[in-house]
């Protein structure tokens, strides 16, 4: 079954870096769509960023634009999300997804265009 395992989180000062990890295994990345949700206590999870098969047409949430970059590596089906210049309001759980179709491009997104969840991993920034 698919497998999706996040790791990179942790604690970090305003203004330093992350970088999360998605180690996935046993999905198939043809014509699929994969992305980074976050969820902070007592809100709604939320949409990061996402990637379509091949690297194009990635999406990103206003308020991470120019901050954060999300890759693939398909050769070590791996799953990435470089996170710099962050601030504490980044501060919550963030889950890897994918889906073998994803959201429309272009179109809105949220993770009930996602079928298959990791764990996720905490991100806390003060």
């Amino acid at each position: 079954h698919v497998q999706l395992v996040e790791s990179g989180g942790g604690s970090v000062q305003a203004g330093g870096s992350l970088r999360l990890s998605c180690a996935v295994s046993e999905f198939s990345y043809s014509s699929s769509c994969m992305g980074w949700f976050r969820q902070a206590p007592g809100k709604q999870r939320e949409g990061v960023a996402l990637i379509y098969y091949g690297g194009g047409n990635a999406r990103y949430a206003d308020s991470v634009k120019g901050r954060f970059t999300i890759s693939q590596d398909d050769a070590k089906s791996t799953l990435y999300l470089q996170m710099n210049s962050l601030k504490p309001e980044d501060t919550g759980m963030y889950y890897c997804a994918a889906d073998s179709v994803g959201p429309i491009p272009g179109g809105a997104w949220s993770a009930e265009d996602f079928s298959y969840w990791g764990q996720g991993t905490q991100v806390t920034v003060s």
